[in-house]
């Protein structure tokens, strides 16, 4: 067993991150700055890292049971390791400023004081500049772990004052060996959530344990697929943002739902028990109405994204079809070979090129937080051909 078993297909990365933490304090880079798309794993590797800097054994259990300081990394529990999440659409300033009073503290029972941001491409200029001096010159006994999409997601500043981690795309058999071993899901749904996924393991999962998930994705290309004009476009935009929503809405539902038992657990209170006027105030403040439809929108916004990711595994097939390329690149969406193969016939590869283009544009508008429905009717009229 070892810290490192939640990283999926990121062999090379694992090997130098393995040789960082067993090395001499004074040698170990305190800016780390660790690349992967959507769900490639980054989070799992700075917390992995994390959980090996600070273990005794730096995360290579010799009993077969990891340390208890590697666990309590891993489960988010450990005093000296702080994640700053991303549950907005962007990072505050106010965030960033609060974590940075955080790394100068000094740590309380581990060598490093270890600081993870998500998603630091989420963070506004003004966020960045606050953090840039940190970065440069962080306290003694401080690592600070950046996560982002891309290194083109951070400004220049940031980049080049720390030591960048790029990962790989998990291939597809390491995600179903994973897939295999997390979830109930038999030899045949794996295979085919790792292929539907493209290497993001956090859709992967999803695919794999939720069949809900899987038929809102078919309903979303048979749609697609379906397009013929301006009213089809409006009628499946509307579809997908409302399906956004409700999926957003349940997500967060259910984490409120938990964290509200869990403090009634943690202040012995039953379901049934009233909470104390001296604990209303916290409690009330884990369903706030701001905080909860700030999170829906960044968890609705998270499930465009996906959803944009499958419609480009669209035009990725119709363009291995085009190519003749089938036997080096098997189609993703398998499951409508027959629509594909007729998409084929109807564009040129430089018309397929071009929406491919226009998703892409969809991506960086959504990311900008561009109208959600402005972006993706314009996105399926271009489509149309």
């Amino acid at each position: 067993m070892s810290v490192w078993d939640s990283v999926v297909g990121q062999g090379q990365v694992v090997q130098r991150l393995q040789k960082v933490a067993c090395a001499d304090a004074s040698k170990i880079a305190q800016s780390w700055l660790i690349c992967g798309a959507a769900g490639f794993g980054s989070v799992q590797v700075a917390r992995a890292f994390a959980a090996a800097l600070e273990s005794p054994d730096h995360g290579e259990c010799k009993n077969g049971e990891l340390s208890k300081t590697a666990k309590e990394v891993l489960n988010g529990s450990h005093p000296d390791v702080h994640m700053l999440t991303t549950e907005g659409v962007t990072l505050s300033v106010d965030a960033v400023r609060e974590v940075i009073g955080i790394s100068e503290q000094m740590p309380s029972t581990a060598p490093w004081r270890i600081i993870i941001i998500e998603d630091v491409g989420r963070m506004l200029e003004r966020s960045t500049n606050v953090l840039l001096k940190e970065i440069e010159e962080p306290s003694e006994h401080t690592i600070w772990l950046l996560c982002a999409a891309s290194t083109q997601d951070v400004l220049p500043t940031i980049r080049s004052r720390t030591q960048v981690v790029q990962l790989a795309m998990p291939d597809e058999q390491s995600v179903v060996e994973y897939l295999m071993k997390k979830t109930s899901a038999d030899s045949k749904l794996a295979h085919r959530a790792a292929r539907l996924s493209q290497g993001n393991i956090t859709t992967a999962l999803l695919y794999a344990s939720d069949e809900h998930a899987v038929s809102r994705r078919d309903e979303l290309i048979a749609g697609l697929l379906r397009l013929h004009d301006a009213s089809d476009a409006i009628l499946l935009t509307s579809m997908l943002i409302e399906d956004a929503k409700s999926q957003a809405e349940n997500e967060i539902q259910r984490n409120v739902d938990a964290q509200q038992k869990e403090f009634r657990r943690i202040n012995g209170l039953r379901d049934e028990d009233r909470v104390p006027p001296k604990l209303r105030a916290a409690y009330n403040a884990i369903g706030k109405k701001d905080e909860v439809k700030r999170k829906i929108t960044r968890v609705s916004r998270d499930v465009l994204m996906r959803s944009l990711d499958a419609i480009a595994s669209v035009y990725r097939d119709v363009l291995v079809v085009i190519h003749g390329a089938q036997d080096s690149s098997p189609l993703i969406n398998q499951e409508y070979q027959a629509n594909i193969v007729a998409l084929s016939q109807r564009f040129t590869a430089t018309q397929v090129l071009n929406d491919v283009d226009s998703i892409a544009a969809a991506r960086r508008r959504l990311a900008g937080n561009g109208n959600t429905t402005l972006v993706f009717e314009a996105l399926f009229c271009s489509l149309l051909g």
